[in-house]
């Protein structure tokens, strides 16, 4: 495996998770030679367009401080996330690994998380701080994210998906983003945060990290990553 050299990699996590839930990547990415910078979130469940703006805030510092663009991986919720913050600044963004990300799709997700995202959505509405509300999904509140998450993607910047068809929460369909080039692999939704073969993945994209951008829609297995 190919070692890194001190890039930093910002994680960002799935609905409902906060960083913890990427701790063992993290300490990987660190063993192998990359600068894991982590993402402030600890439960996903804010809106959309205010969690990314203070994402846009971390990445900024993160680049600052390094000197150099960083990779940003997210899971599930969190690539979604990756793909708006590289449109709004690809100067800062080297490359996107998402990791079961509904790209196309948000709402393309197992009942029992689309009730989930519900509830939160009814308890934003009603003032919770902190959760996002049903004006998220229908109202104007994040128009502008919605058109950076399903616009075109930025020249320069890599951008990998990483699906499932096992996955078992989003339908694996959905993440396969026409910009992205697709790596399938064997892995539950859950698991995809701590899979060897994502990581496996993962390592390779970030060591070719600068001509990653192969052709658009590109589907590859993981062997052939």
């Amino acid at each position: 495996m190919t070692r890194g050299d001190g890039a930093p990699v910002l994680l960002v996590p799935g609905f409902m998770a906060g960083d913890l839930s990427l701790n063992l990547m993290g300490r990987w990415l660190s063993r192998i030679g990359y600068t894991p910078c982590r993402s402030g979130i600890v439960a996903n469940i804010d809106c959309t367009g205010r969690a990314v703006t203070r994402l846009e805030r971390q990445l900024a510092t993160f680049a600052d401080r390094h000197g150099h663009p960083a990779s940003v991986v997210g899971h599930s919720r969190g690539g979604t996330m990756a793909r708006i913050l590289a449109v709004r600044r690809p100067d800062l963004v080297e490359c996107v690994i998402a990791l079961g990300s509904p790209l196309t799709d948000q709402l393309a997700v197992h009942p029992v998380v689309r009730a989930q995202a519900e509830t939160v959505a009814l308890l934003g509405s009603l003032g919770v701080p902190g959760f996002f509300s049903r004006g998220c999904w229908s109202g104007g509140c994040c128009g502008i994210a919605k058109e950076q998450l399903t616009g075109p993607f930025p020249e320069g910047v890599g951008f990998t998906s990483v699906y499932s068809r096992s996955d078992g929460v989003v339908a694996w369909r959905a993440c396969l983003d026409p910009a992205a080039r697709h790596v399938e692999v064997a892995s539950s939704h859950i698991g995809m945060a701590v899979n060897a073969e994502v990581y496996r993945v993962v390592a390779e994209t970030l060591a070719r990290r600068r001509d990653v951008a192969a052709a658009p829609g590109g589907a590859l297995t993981a062997a052939a990553a």
